[in-house]
C-alpha cells in the first residue's frame, strides 16, 4: 500500500472531525481496497456514507416487478423490525416469548390451512419458502426410506415428481439429497402439472409430488385435488401411496382469503405438508418462511434435533441453525394487525390490480396473456404473431431505463422457445402507480413499433423558467 494511501487513512483529529465535510473526509477523499480490510479505521458517518452511496446503484425494490419478496412495511412493523433484529431465532431459553410466538405463527397458519387436527400437528418457520420446501422434501424422503425399510425392501434411487416450472430450490433440493428430479413437461395445453400422463413418471421410488400454488412462470395455480385424484387411481392399480407437498411459497397465503372455496391444503388427504414465504404473501420483508405438516406422524421425529448448549432442552427443525428472530415477530403483528379480514382486502386488491394491468396489457396490438392475475397477483404475456423487429427483451431493457423492472425470460423445458414478459403485482404497487407503468410500457412499444423514428430530445433552456 502506498505511503499517500497510508497517510490517507490516518485518522483525523477531532477538530478536523467537526469541520471537515463528509465527502471530503478520508474514505471519501480517496480510493479504499475493494478485496482487502483497510488497515485504519474511519468515521461511522464516513463508512455509512460509503455503504449507502454504493447501494444507491441497486434497482428501486418498490419498482423491482420481477420479485415476489415484499418491499413495503409500515412504520410500526419497522420498530419491531429495529427492536428485535439482534435475536437469534434458534436461541429459544433465551428467547422464551419470541419462541413461543413462532409456535402461534405456524399454528394459525395450520388452521388456515384445515390441518384435520390442531392439536397433532407440527410446523417451524423457516429462512424462507426454500428452506421450507426443503423440509418438506425431506421429510418425504425420510417416510419412503422408513416404509422400504420396514417393507424389507432394498434402499433403490428415490425419485420426486414435480413440473419442468417449478422454482429452482427443487432443483437443489434434488441435487443435494441424492434424489432423482422427473420433470414433467409443460405445453400449451398443460401449463402447469394437472395429473396428465403423471402415471408416467412415477413409480414405487417415489418420494412424493410437488404442487405448486402460484407457478413462478406464469402464476397459475397447479391444481392439487385433481393430482391428488390421479394419484388415488395410480395406487388403485400399482398400490403405491404417494404424497403431496404444496408448494404454497405464494398462493398459500393468497388463496385462502381470495379463493377460499378452492381445495388445494390439507382437506385433500394426500397433502403430507405445505410450505409458504412469509416474506411473500406473508407481507413480512425478508426473510422468513414456514412449514406445516399434516400431523406428527408427516414429519419423522428422525428430523428433529436436541440441544442444550444454549440453555434448556431446544429442539430444533431446521437446516439452518443461528438466525433472525425479528421477521417471525414482523409475521406475528401482521397476522394480529390484519387478520383474515385484512389479508383479503389486501390480497384482494392486488388482485385486482394485477387484472387490470393484465386487461390494458392484452388491449395492446402486439401482445397476447399468458396468464391474468387472477390467482396470485402475477401474470405474464407474450408476443402476438407477427412481424417485428423487437421482442420482449428488448421491452424490459427499455422499461429498466425508466426503473422498472419487468423481467422477460424463456418458458421451461419443451417450451423454450416461448419468451414471457411477467408483472408481479405486491403491497405497494396502487393503482395510481399502475397507471405509471402502463404509460411506460405504451410510450416504449410505440419507441420499439418505430425504431427509425427519431429520439425526441428536449433542447437546453436558457436562463430561469418564469
Amino acid at each position: 500500500m502506498s505511503e499517500l494511501f497510508h497517510n490517507a487513512q490516518q485518522k483525523p483529529s477531532s477538530t478536523e472531525r467537526l469541520i471537515n465535510p463528509v465527502f471530503a473526509q478520508p474514505g471519501e477523499a480517496t480510493t479504499l481496497p475493494r478485496f482487502e480490510m483497510p488497515d485504519n479505521m474511519m468515521s461511522s458517518d464516513t463508512a455509512y456514507q460509503l455503504v449507502h452511496d454504493e447501494a444507491m446503484l441497486d434497482g428501486n425494490s418498490r419498482l423491482n416487478l420481477a420479485t415476489f419478496v415484499s418491499t413495503w412495511m409500515d412504520d410500526n412493523a419497522k420498530r419491531l423490525y429495529a427492536e428485535a433484529a439482534d435475536k437469534n431465532m434458534i436461541d429459544k431459553d433465551e428467547y422464551p416469548a419470541t419462541a413461543a410466538i413462532e409456535d402461534r405463527c405456524w399454528r394459525i397458519l395450520a388452521d388456515l390451512w384445515n390441518v384435520p387436527d390442531t392439536g397433532d400437528t407440527i410446523g417451524t418457520s423457516a429462512i424462507g419458502s426454500s428452506e421450507a420446501c426443503m423440509l418438506g422434501g425431506l421429510a418425504l424422503k425420510r417416510l419412503w426410506q422408513e416404509r422400504r425399510t420396514a417393507e424389507g425392501k432394498p434402499p433403490g434411487l428415490p425419485n420426486l415428481v414435480l413440473s419442468a416450472g417449478v422454482q429452482v430450490v427443487w432443483e437443489k433440493f434434488c441435487n443435494y439429497w441424492d434424489v432423482e428430479a422427473r420433470y414433467v413437461p409443460v405445453s400449451e395445453e398443460h401449463l402447469v402439472l394437472d395429473g396428465f400422463e403423471l402415471e408416467k413418471y412415477v413409480d414405487e421410488n417415489t418420494i412424493g409430488v410437488v404442487a405448486i400454488l402460484g407457478q413462478t412462470y406464469t402464476g397459475l395455480y397447479e391444481p392439487v385435488e385433481q393430482i391428488a385424484a390421479k394419484l388415488d387411481e395410480i395406487q388403485a392399480e400399482h398400490g403405491w401411496d404417494i404424497k403431496i407437498h404444496v408448494d404454497g411459497a405464494s398462493g398459500a397465503m393468497v388463496a385462502p382469503f381470495c379463493q377460499p372455496d378452492l381445495v388445494w391444503d390439507f382437506r385433500v388427504e394426500r397433502v403430507n405438508s405445505i410450505s409458504t414465504s412469509g416474506h411473500k404473501y406473508g407481507l413480512v420483508y425478508p426473510g422468513v418462511g414456514w412449514v406445516v405438516w399434516r400431523n406428527t406422524a408427516a414429519c419423522p421425529e428422525s428430523l428433529i434435533f436436541h440441544v442444550s448448549y444454549l440453555g434448556g432442552d431446544m429442539p430444533t427443525l431446521a437446516l439452518n441453525f443461528s438466525r433472525p428472530g425479528a421477521q417471525v415477530l414482523l409475521q406475528y403483528y401482521q397476522f394480529l394487525r390484519l387478520g383474515r379480514e385484512g389479508y383479503r382486502i389486501v390480497q384482494q386488491n392486488s388482485i385486482d390490480v394485477a387484472t387490470y394491468l393484465s386487461s390494458e396489457i392484452e388491449k395492446m396490438e402486439p401482445f397476447d396473456l399468458v396468464s391474468r392475475g387472477d390467482t396470485i397477483p402475477v401474470f405474464a404475456w407474450k408476443l402476438a404473431p407477427g412481424e417485428r423487429n423487437w421482442d420482449l427483451f428488448d421491452l424490459a431493457d427499455r422499461l429498466r431505463m425508466r426503473g422498472w423492472l419487468v423481467p422477460a425470460y424463456p418458458m421451461p423445458e419443451n417450451m423454450q422457445d416461448l419468451v414471457v414478459q411477467r408483472i408481479v403485482v405486491r403491497l405497494g404497487l396502487s393503482h395510481d402507480m399502475a397507471e405509471l407503468l402502463l404509460d411506460a410500457i405504451r410510450e416504449e412499444v410505440a419507441f420499439l413499433e418505430d425504431l427509425s423514428a427519431p429520439i425526441p430530445r428536449k433542447r437546453p433552456t436558457t436562463g430561469f423558467a418564469h
